[in-house]
């Protein structure tokens, strides 16, 4: 047909049909940025293409997506600053804008900023440590919360305070860029990284590597969601890398495993597991593929290109790489991580891949020899993660004067004091001790985790934080316990404390109590894990008043002791070998 036509009337037709497209693109949310489909330079092109190419389709996109495309959060600062010198509480799309810089405001809950913070591995110094508390003292709250990504949290952050406490945090070496919105988060590794003595790789190098990669390069920042990564490196405490949207594992791999024909040197290698989102219900999965370590930063570049230009940007439910597996399947996605890389990735069968060492799940509680003889690491149990700046400076000046400097934070919600030598150890005890705090904890406590909860966050259906330790006051003296249990409680459908992974999980909700009044609440599931025994809980109950709570659980654990099979069945096997309805069964015969 186009044959038919002249010179000047194809580009006349061509010119309309580039015109119509950007009218629909703008109806459609984009920004008239040139033609829609062409034109962009600079590290932001490929999400601007990804936008366009959304659009162009048909697509609207999310509100998010044309906030970012208006004005992109890093070229903000400025006006972020102008903002916060009149104490001005920022709109949506500025909310929105700030987390980039690691600020949430979280408004009607406080009406005041917290700021997330970037740690690689968990780790930093004492003086790191003793500066967060400084400025937690001088522009937050005065406490800090260690998160379940083995993060700190400041909270309680006026406006007008905000950059001041930014800046303070980059002169002690620590950043909060991208730790919030559509950015990749705090990568962790394993909390014993180079002290342990059963690790099969230290993952600080692994762990800072991919951070100062992130740091340095715009282009991964503005993702279609966040985005998780985490390095196991096969330690006793365990890193919950199966929740992360990458799961690198450290695996020995044994003699005779072949690629292509060709056999595969046995030793030490990375396995990748992609899509964990446990919110959505969903573990990272074995892809089948393995790398050396030292492939690893440039894999998950690979992986985030092709999330960036495949995810969802018009469904913030879908955004998520869970789903782009979930639409193209484990093999489609290697296949566009592989041309993104230009070459093959190594894949081999999983019959090769030796067990990882198993976890102790108390490792992260008190006293345990590392692999440099003479020398323990502490670690010290935190009510639910949080401490205050004066207990931070405490532990600091144990860290130094005992330790060998580091602090290290966990994904239970807690530290470890690293370096400290056989003739310290008691010492250092001492010194926790008279900070308030202690380093033993029972079996209840030392698996209890709990997210921010109303008190400080808005999505929040429940106050998370002291439901969990009123159901620890509830339990711990009408329970013994000689199994570890894992006790998860999360405000909302977000999961950041992971209840799908929880022996006991409990998700905040609104609990009718009759036609006119609602009360704080939870739906309860059971049966989750991780490691070797990774599964998501199944719920049992829903609708649970949070004033119930404690009685709920301690009826769920004497069933769980009166009907397990033996002394050795965990809690965990026990919920799983029975369907819903029979535990619901055991649990009101237990309750008559």
């Amino acid at each position: 047909m186009t044959a038919d036509f002249s010179f000047d009337q194809k580009r006349y037709l061509e010119g309309f049909m580039a015109g119509a497209q950007a009218l629909r693109a703008v109806q459609n949310g984009a920004m008239p940025v040139g033609v829609a489909t062409a034109g962009h330079e600079g590290p932001d092109k490929t999400h601007l293409e990804a936008q366009d190419k959304t659009t162009a389709a048909g697509g609207k996109l999310a509100d998010q997506e044309k906030w970012k495309r208006t004005e992109h959060p890093f070229d903000a600062y400025a006006r972020l600053k102008a903002e916060a010198k009149s104490g001005v509480h920022p709109k949506p799309d500025d909310n929105f804008r700030w987390r980039f810089h690691g600020l949430f405001y979280v408004a009607p809950a406080q009406t005041s900023y917290m700021c997330r913070l970037r740690i690689p591995n968990g780790i930093l110094s004492s003086w790191q440590f003793e500066g967060a508390a400084a400025l937690a003292e001088k522009y937050a709250g005065g406490y800090c919360h260690v998160t379940t990504r083995a993060n700190l949290q400041l909270r309680e952050i006026q406006p007008e305070n905000a950059p001041d406490l930014i800046e303070g945090l980059a002169a002690i070496g620590l950043v909060a860029k991208g730790s919030g919105a559509d950015n990749i988060r705090n990568v962790t590794g394993h909390a014993t990284a180079g002290i342990d003595p059963q690790e099969l790789i230290d993952t600080r190098p692994l762990a800072n590597a991919w951070h100062n990669h992130i740091l340095n390069d715009r282009s991964l920042y503005g993702l279609p969601r966040k985005f998780n990564v985490a390095f196991d490196g096969g330690g006793i405490i365990p890193t919950l890398e199966e929740t992360n949207d990458i799961a690198f594992q450290a695996v020995m791999v044994g003699a005779g495993a072949s690629f292509e024909g060709a056999l595969i040197e046995p030793g030490l290698w990375l396995r990748l597991g992609l899509g964990g989102i446990t919110g959505h219900k969903d573990l990272a999965r074995d892809t089948g593929v393995i790398l050396r370590p030292e492939e690893a930063i440039d894999i998950a570049d690979a992986i985030v290109r092709v999330f960036i230009d495949h995810g969802d940007r018009t469904n913030r439910t879908k955004a998520r790489l869970k789903y782009v597996l979930d639409a193209w399947g484990f093999p489609k996605f290697i296949e566009a991580v592989e041309e993104k890389l230009g070459r093959k990735l190594t894949k081999i069968d999983p019959h090769f891949v030796a067990p990882r060492p198993g976890f102790d799940r108390f490792a992260h509680i008190g006293v345990r020899a590392q692999k440099q003889p003479g020398l323990n690491w502490l670690g010290v149990a935190l009510a639910v993660g949080k401490l205050t700046a004066e207990q931070m400076r405490a532990l600091a000046a144990i860290a130094r004067r005992f330790g060998d400097g580091d602090i290290r934070l966990t994904v239970w919600q807690n530290l470890l004091i690293s370096g400290i030598s056989d003739a310290r150890i008691e010492d250092a005890i001492a010194g926790v001790a008279a900070a308030g705090l202690g380093t033993n904890a029972n079996a209840l406590r030392a698996g209890l985790v709990a997210c921010t909860g109303n008190r400080g966050c808005k999505f929040a259906n429940a106050d998370t934080k002291s439901h969990a330790l009123d159901i620890a006051a509830h339990v711990e003296t009408r329970v013994a316990l000689d199994q570890p249990i894992n006790i998860h409680l999360t405000g909302c459908h977000h999961s950041c404390a992971q209840h799908y992974v929880g022996d006991i999980g409990l998700v905040g909700a609104k609990v009718d109590v009759d036609e006119d009044t609602q009360v704080e609440g939870y739906n309860v599931v059971i049966g989750g894990g991780f490691g070797a025994d990774a599964r998501i809980a199944r719920e049992l109950f829903s609708g649970v008043k949070a004033s119930d709570a404690p009685v709920l659980v301690e009826r769920l654990l004497k069933t769980y002791l009166s009907q397990r099979s033996g002394p050795e069945e965990s809690f965990q096997a026990f919920a799983n070998r029975h369907d819903v309805e029979a535990l619901k069964a055991l649990f009101a015969e237990a309750a008559a």
